[in-house]
């Protein structure tokens, strides 16, 4: 997706998992200007954080330009919080000491993360936000589609 600098990228997330583990997949929107992209995928065996967490790391990746001023609507407290109220860079300087779940994602993320400027804002699920109510369509409809993928880096220590 093609950016200037001086504009501010939106972008909205979520995630979705049926049971938890089971079959999961994301979806994002990304706005800037008058375009739009629609991304989504779905995965076998999964959790919803590891969902939530996926959508916004695949729509950074999405990006073919770095340093941009992005905002990141998410109705995961999970991941919102980790990045809002420091725990993710705690984790970081702890090299995930105590267990921490979704290493592989947060480390994932965090390499994205430093490419841009993102501010995160926390948005009720499933209430009268409609970016976030078709990020919700995208997410389901990906963990019930035919063509689900192997989350690689889930695992038992991820339960």
């Amino acid at each position: 997706m093609a950016t200037t600098a001086n504009k501010e990228l939106v972008i909205y997330t979520d995630g979705a998992s049926r049971g938890n583990p089971g079959p999961g997949g994301y979806g994002a929107i990304l706005q800037w200007g008058g375009s739009r992209k629609e991304l989504s995928a779905g995965f076998r065996r999964t959790t919803n954080n590891r969902m939530e967490l996926m959508a916004v790391i695949a729509a950074l990746e999405a990006l073919n330009r770095e340093g941009l001023k992005i905002t990141i609507y998410s109705d995961s407290q999970y991941v919102v919080k980790a990045v809002m109220e420091g725990w993710l860079n705690n984790w970081i300087k702890t090299d995930f000491k105590g267990g921490k779940k979704n290493k592989d994602l947060w480390t994932r993320f965090y390499r994205l993360m430093q490419k841009h400027q993102l501010k995160f804002v926390w948005v009720k699920g499933h209430a009268d936000n409609p970016f976030n109510n078709r990020c919700d369509q995208l997410a389901t409809a990906a963990a019930d589609g035919g063509n689900l993928q192997e989350d690689a880096g889930f695992g038992k220590e991820d339960l």
